[in-house]
């Protein structure tokens, strides 16, 4: 399993009409901050993540992805 992350971040932020700036400013962090996320050399905290789709009116799985996402345990009982 890999622990790569593909980011949506700049798809949506432009589907929403903003810059970095302006998506920086929403979310009180730097404009370097969005870039450096976007490009995949930054992991955004939790809370980052949420306050991101919450601005973005997306769900936070929307933005972010495992590129090789584990399988799905079984916790039936038997």
């Amino acid at each position: 399993m890999s622990d790569e992350l593909i980011v949506f971040l700049r798809t949506h932020r432009k589907q929403a009409g903003l810059t970095q700036k302006e998506l920086a400013a929403a979310i009180s962090v730097s404009r370097k901050t969005i870039n450096t996320i976007e490009n995949g050399v930054f992991v955004p905290s939790t809370i980052l993540s949420l306050r991101l789709a919450h601005v973005l009116g997306v769900e936070v799985a929307q933005l972010f992805a495992l590129a090789d996402p584990p399988e799905s345990l079984d916790l039936s009982s038997d």
